[in-house]
Formats: structure tokens, sequence, C-alpha cells
């Protein structure tokens, strides 16, 4: 018996350790478990009880901060009026202007807003960057007119309204830039070069004064500085835009455009009279990827000009004359290296101008011109329709070189109208003659009116004739040249 019961007793004291080891287990899971949900729970709930020091060091839900106001992107207006501006064509609001850029300047895609039916008297003005914001407006319904005292100038500048070293500037209205420019012209008629193509236009009654001073009379008491401004300059500047405005009577260029890239300029009107020296419309140098139409250009130069490091234009759909045509150069001077390419004119208006579509290079020049389309020309009453003139010097005597900036690929297609001097000039380097040039549908017809007339000219040029011309032109040479220079590292751009 006492053995039975001490089997039963065993028996059961081990059963009990069984089971309390596994509820022991359990139970601890339990117990942890349910001190994290009371630590949680307690963290949630310690922003209703406040003091304690483990209360303060439970987690807090993140605070609800109220974001900023978006930033006012192209809704932000700055008024010259604002800024003290007059507007009465005889105040003087270049200071105005220049507080109303300050503060626009600092904000991105703003405004500037030049209202209509105000005239500013504005004298010479920098919107200048670099730290300025990007996509900046210039919102041009007014008139802003150039002082015509010789004091405003000083001793001379290159630029009356220019913009610098800017990322996206548009300028866009149906406002007016007057740069009053006859006060310049009449002032040094003799000062300023002339067009060296001014020698291949004889007057039948050699007694007609050519290039004669406007006749203008100076209301000033003292003449006005040599050096004459461009009206609008566009400096170092990406993603230029400039529409809608028209520039008139600027002392010397209308609009220029220098080391910028990409630049857009539609809808816009350059005027000012065919007499005034040197007032080129639009003038491209060191700019890449332009793009130029639906534009009237009337001035007293070149409607356009390119010159050297442009590259990648396009101009198509513009309105030339008076002028002197739409220009590659002049190219070259003083021995510099000069490179353009990719080059395209087309579909143009020519009315009363010298020339029409042109290349001009100095003697002494290197570098290159290639990759040139000028394709579907209508010229009336232009002078010279189609010229290539290596031998360009627009002052009194230029002396042989025969170094040359070397022109290559240049096709002429669909140019059409009327002329009254000569059809084609073709004068290309003895040393460096102009190869790949292709001519098709030439049609161009004499009108005779005040000048000698002359058959077309070539000299040193080659390429090919696609399709017969009007009138024919049986001097250009058809192939390559047989004993042509190579051109050398110092020539290639």
């Amino acid at each position: 018996m006492l053995l039975f019961a001490f089997l039963v007793w065993s028996s059961s004291t081990g059963t009990c350790h069984a089971r309390r080891g596994k509820h022991w287990r359990h139970s601890r899971a339990a117990s942890a478990s349910l001190s994290k949900k009371k630590a949680k729970s307690h963290g949630s709930g310690s922003h209703h009880h406040g003091g304690s020091k483990s209360k303060s060091k439970a987690p807090s839900p993140p605070k609800q901060v109220t974001p900023p106001p978006p930033e006012k992107k192209g809704s932000e207006n700055f008024n010259v009026l604002d800024f003290g501006a007059k507007g009465d064509g005889d105040t003087d609001d270049t200071k105005a202007f220049q507080a109303a850029w300050a503060s626009a300047c600092k904000v991105e895609a703003s405004t500037i807003v030049v209202p209509s039916e105000y005239v500013f008297l504005v004298g010479p003005i920098s919107f200048s960057g670099p730290y300025c914001e990007a996509n900046i407006v210039f919102q041009l319904d007014g008139t802003i007119i150039a002082p015509t005292n010789a004091k405003a100038w000083g001793s001379g500048l290159l630029w009356w309204i220019e913009f610098t070293k800017l990322r996206g500037i548009t300028i866009r209205g149906n406002g007016v830039i007057d740069g009053k420019g006859s006060v310049w012209w009449q002032d040094s008629p003799f000062d300023d070069p002339v067009d060296d193509e001014a020698k291949l236009i004889i007057p039948l009654n050699r007694t007609a004064e050519q290039n004669s001073p406007i006749p203008i009379n100076s209301k000033l008491g003292s003449k006005m500085p040599s050096t004459k401004p461009t009206a609008l300059r566009f400096y170092g500047s990406f993603n230029v835009t400039v529409t809608g405005i028209t520039i008139q009577n600027s002392p010397q260029c209308h609009l220029k455009f220098d080391n910028c890239m990409g630049v857009s300029v539609y809808e816009i009107s350059v005027s000012s009279p065919g007499d005034s020296l040197n007032t080129d419309g639009i003038h491209l140098q060191n700019s890449k990827d332009v793009l130029i139409h639906s534009t009237n250009l009337a001035c007293g130069d070149d409607c356009v000009s390119i010159q050297t490091g442009c590259s990648n234009v396009y101009i198509h759909n513009v309105n030339c004359g008076p002028g002197h045509g739409i220009s590659i150069g002049g190219l070259g001077r003083d021995s510099t290296k000069a490179c353009v390419s990719n080059i395209t004119v087309r579909d143009i208006i020519m009315h009363n101008t010298m020339n029409g579509v042109r290349i001009k290079t100095w003697q002494g020049g290197s570098g290159s011109v290639q990759g040139v389309l000028f394709s579907n020309i209508q010229v009336t009453e232009v002078e010279l329709p189609i010229v290539i003139d290596q031998f360009y010097c627009d002052k009194g005597k230029c002396k042989n070189q025969t170094s040359a900036v070397a022109l290559s690929g240049i096709t002429y297609e669909r140019i059409k109208g009327t002329y009254t001097v000569k059809p084609v000039h073709f004068a290309c380097s003895d040393s460096l003659p102009c190869m790949d040039v292709t001519l098709t549908g030439i049609e161009l017809k004499p009108l005779q009116e005040r000048y000698h007339m002359y058959d077309p000219f070539c000299w040193q040029t080659f390429g090919e004739l696609t399709t017969p011309a009007v009138p024919p032109i049986d001097c250009l040479q058809i192939g390559k040249p047989s004993s042509n220079r190579i051109q050398s590292d110092h020539d290639s751009c």
C-alpha cells in the first residue's frame, strides 16, 4: 500500500510540474504582449495626461504643420507706374524701370508691365542677371523712347536697352521701342562704313549722288557721340523670345543677339528709313538655335545679318525692304576666324532692296561657311538678288590677301522675280574657290530703272546648275577645281 501510494503521489507531482512549465511559458509571452499593448496605449494617450518623465519620453503624433503658400509663378506683375514712372514722354523714367526690374528679378515667371497709352523716356539701361529667376516676361504695350540729348550717352555706348545673362526672357506686347535715331544719322553721315556692294551700282546719270546724308537738321546744341547704340540687345542668355513689338528708328542695329542660345523672334516689325546708315534689322552673332519668322523688316542695312559663331539658324516668312537683304557676314575682318553653319533662309519676300541673299567675307580671314540654303525667295526691284563677295571692303581701300574664309555647300533654289542691276554676282577667292554651289529654279528678269545693267558674273565659283536659269548663268564652273588648296587646320571650325 505504501508503495502504491508513493507511485500515485509521484505521478501527480510530475503532471503538475509539466503543466506549470507550459503555463509559465504561455503566461510570460502573454505578459510581454500585454506589456506592449499597455505601452502603446499609454503612449497614445500621453497627450491627455501630463507630468511624468516616462510620459514625456513616449512618442507623440507628428505635428500638423501648415505648408507655406505656393509660390506665385506667372501671376505677379510689376507695373512700372507703381515704381514711380510718369509715362509723359518728358520725365526720365529710367530709375522706375530699374526698380521694377529689381523686384521682378526675384520672382520666377514674373511680369514687368509697361502699360499702353503712356510714353516712357528711358535712358541707357541694362536688365541684368545672372542671379535673376527664370522665365521673366517684359510686357511692352506702351512706348519707350530714347533720350536725344548727347549728355545722356556720355562718350558713347554700344547699346540702349540690354538684357544680359538671363534664363527664359520674353519681350512681348503691342508696344514700341523708338530709338529716335534721326539725331544720330544726320550728325555723322560720313563717319559710317558704306556697303561695299554699292560700288556695283552705277547710275545711268552719273551725277546722281549716292549715299547722301539724310537731310535732317539736328535740334541739338551738341553733337551726338560717334559710337551709335543698338536699340535692343540680348547677351549671354538662354531661351529668348521677342514677339509682337515694333522697334523703330534705332541709331544703329535695331535688335541684336550676342552669345545667345535658343532664340525665337516672330510677329515683330522693324522700321527705319532706307537711307539710315547701318541700321540692321536683326543682327546675330555667336548665337545658336535661332528661329525668325512672320516678321516685317524695313531698315537702312541688312534686314538680317548673320555673323561669326552662328549655327542652326532658320529664317522663314519674312518681308524685307527697304534694306540690304539677308546677309551672312561680313566675316573674317582683320584676319579673324569665322565659323557659320547650318543656315536656312526660305519663303522670303524682298522689295526694293540693294541685295537679295548675300554672303560677304573679307580678304585675310579664315574659318568656313558651310551648309547654307536659300529657298523660295521672291524679289521685286532688287538690285543684286544673289551675291557672294569674298573681296568685301566697306572702307576706301583694302589690301589684297591670299587667305580667305572657305565657302562650301551653298544652295540657291527658286529665287524668282525682278532685278535692276545684276542678277548674280559670285566673286570668290583666288586661293580658296567657292565649292559645291548649287542653283535650281533661278528665274530673274531685268527691270530697267536708273542703273546700268549687267550679266551674271562668276569668279572662281564651282558647283552645279541643276535646271536652266533665267538669265543663263554660264559662268558657273561645273564640278570641283582641279588645284584648289586643301583647307588647313587654321581654316577649319
